[in-house]
């Protein structure tokens, strides 16, 4: 068994001092690659659609900033977008870490596009309040939503010219939308 580099609490220093970003998971700690602008459109595109699908809800949007944290796994990260309904839940161990949310949604890249699919959403599976992880395809129209039905989850793929359904919200948005460059590039 590897010996943790980090504790949760030095993490957290970390985190308060730091102009980076910063992922957890029992002890390893990792800091967050940048994004591109076609990445930061993609997702500043994709929240003010949602925002504007939830309005007159009891939903917030928040946006990478706010960390997500995975009790049952000692994961901490910083989803691209994340949907909390009603009452924000505290982490136990971190007052600035939510614990509920209901949708999450990533970005995808080069460099996180297998942790996104895999591995980080396994640790997603982990909260009981998700109902639907979204990832935004960089290179090509294509948004993928995984709807959880009670221990599955079944995958939906939303190309252009169709509409991203969000079941757990109520939420549709065009993917064409989520794509848009308003300078025509």
């Amino acid at each position: 068994m590897k010996n943790p580099t980090m504790s949760y609490p030095e993490y957290l220093a970390l985190e308060a001092q730091s102009e980076v970003k910063h992922e957890y998971l029992r002890g390893d700690v990792w800091a967050m690659a940048g994004g591109t602008p076609r990445h930061g459109r993609l997702a500043a595109n994709f929240s003010g659609e949602l925002r504007t699908a939830l309005s007159g809800r009891p939903c917030v949007v928040y946006g990478s900033d706010v960390r997500i944290r995975i009790e049952a796994t000692g994961r901490s990260t910083y989803p691209d977008l994340s949907v909390i309904c009603g009452r924000d839940q505290i982490a136990s161990d971190d007052k600035d870490a939510l614990t509920n949310p209901v949708v999450i949604v990533e970005v995808l890249s080069e460099t996180t596009e297998r942790s996104d699919r895999g591995e980080k959403f396994a640790h997603y599976q982990r909260l009981p309040s998700l109902q639907e992880y979204v990832l935004v395809d960089q290179a090509s129209p294509r948004i993928e939503v995984f709807h959880r039905q009670g221990n599955t989850w079944v995958l939906s793929i939303f190309e252009s010219a169709s509409t991203v359904r969000l079941e757990s919200v109520g939420a549709e948005i065009p993917v064409d939308t989520v794509y848009a460059d308003p300078r025509g590039e």
